[in-house]
């Protein structure tokens, strides 16, 4: 049988806010973390076929409409129209939305080619000193 919760065992509980902060602070040097690992150079992710559909019908509203400010109305419209599409009208979005996909790939592995490298050649670089280093320790055993 449900029934509500057993308010006794609920008020027996008692949190510790040391504990709450803390997790408050995980979370957000996590997140800060995260956007630090991510690398900014990396190039921006292609659009789906909806949203290469989505610019062009935004144009278009915009000339009908011109008094319309409300970015909900123009994304509601766009979505039930889009749903509305059958697939030969959905074809030529498709297909540049495809074509970028396959240009980000391209522009992805480039990018990832161009850290390893810079990766390499950061491991395998020293300074000065301690390659002189190195020679001493070489030297004397």
């Amino acid at each position: 049988m449900r029934g509500p919760k057993n308010t006794a065992t609920i008020a027996q509980k008692k949190l510790n806010p040391d504990t709450m902060k803390k997790t408050k602070v995980d979370k957000s040097t996590a997140k800060k973390e995260k956007a630090a690992s991510k690398n900014s150079g990396a190039p921006k992710r292609p659009p789906s076929a909806f949203f290469v559909f989505m610019e062009e019908f935004r144009k278009d509203y915009k000339e009908n409409f011109p008094d319309n400010k409300s970015v909900s109305v123009v994304a509601k419209e766009g979505g039930v129209k889009w749903k509305s599409m059958s697939d030969t009208e959905k074809a030529p979005y498709v297909a540049i939305a495809a074509t970028k996909k396959a240009e980000y790939g391209i522009a992805m592995k480039q990018h990832k080619d161009d850290l390893n490298e810079k990766e390499k050649s950061a491991s395998t670089s020293k300074s000065s000193s301690e390659t002189n280093d190195d020679v001493e320790q070489e030297a004397t055993s």
